[in-house]
């Protein structure tokens, strides 16, 4: 799997509604904020962020929240088309973390037809047709900006393109419950456990068994606020053989039990029994 397929599995569009906007100058348009990830793109006429960037017709601007940045014109109509992700869950957070604050990706080839598409006459269309399409476009803007030379983030998501961190952080991803030891990650990657320490500390920035904790903490804590499973079930599939073991490594992480981190973040949520 790609390291550009490995962000996208945390990020879709779940009511986050296109918005087409049709703005006479002068005109003045915020981006961002929040626990958010908003895409913008220029269907017609040309603008400015305040940053400085020229955007025009065909660009795409994704800003990462919480900071604010204005797209404006003090001359130009433009025509635009917005779209907001909330970074649900603390996986889909921590995906959306590895982007830039701000990106301003140029018209490409590839998006085209469904930009061609979009610039018809707006009618709306159901709330699941909609999310789909910004989930396409920011398939597009995103693809088109990881495309470009030098634009690969520092941490795990640019580890992941790594001959020897790469695999290790795969395998990981995709089978958090195994008992994982360094020795056996090692071994997925082919070298010693020396090597893959070091080289994982230098490009990720934490030893390897701690990124698996803290991602799979950032699992259960999903699991805990969007499912019904018990703590036990959630303890397994993290990797944890009993509860007990689990609560007092969630407890380091979070600060506070699993159980109390479910009753405090997912009221609606009822859980099995469980130990916490």
């Amino acid at each position: 799997m790609e390291p550009f397929d490995d962000l996208l599995q945390g990020v879709r569009a779940d009511g986050a509604g296109l918005r087409r906007t049709d703005l006479p100058p002068p005109w003045s348009l915020p981006l961002g904020g929040g626990n958010s990830l908003t895409l913008c793109v220029v269907l017609g006429g040309t603008a400015r962020l305040d940053r400085g960037e020229e955007v025009r017709a065909g660009d795409t601007v994704v800003v990462r929240g919480p900071d604010t940045v204005r797209l404006r014109s003090d001359t130009d109509r433009a025509t635009l088309l917005t779209g907001v992700y909330d970074a649900r869950g603390a996986v889909g957070r921590r995906l959306v973390g590895v982007l830039p604050g701000v990106m301003v990706v140029p018209g490409d080839d590839d998006c085209a037809p469904l930009l061609d598409f979009l610039a018809g006459p707006a009618d709306g269309g159901a709330p699941v047709v909609q999310d789909r399409l910004l989930d396409w476009l920011l398939v597009c803007a995103l693809r088109g900006w990881f495309d470009r030379p030098g634009n690969v983030p520092p941490g795990w998501f640019g580890a992941l393109g790594d001959e020897v961190v790469g695999p290790v952080l795969r395998v990981m991803h995709a089978s958090p419950e195994r008992a994982w030891t360094l020795v056996g990650l090692a071994a997925e990657a082919g070298v010693s456990r020396t090597t893959l320490a070091d080289r994982f500390v230098r490009l990720v920035g934490t030893p390897p068994l701690t990124y698996l904790t803290v991602w799979r903490m950032n699992l259960a804590a999903d699991l805990l606020t969007g499912t019904r499973e018990t703590v036990g079930a959630v303890a397994r599939k993290a990797g944890y053989a009993d509860a007990f073991g689990f609560s007092a490594a969630f407890k380091r992480v979070y600060g506070v039990s699993p159980s109390v981190y479910r009753r405090s973040r997912a009221p609606e949520t009822t859980a099995g029994s469980g130990t916490g």
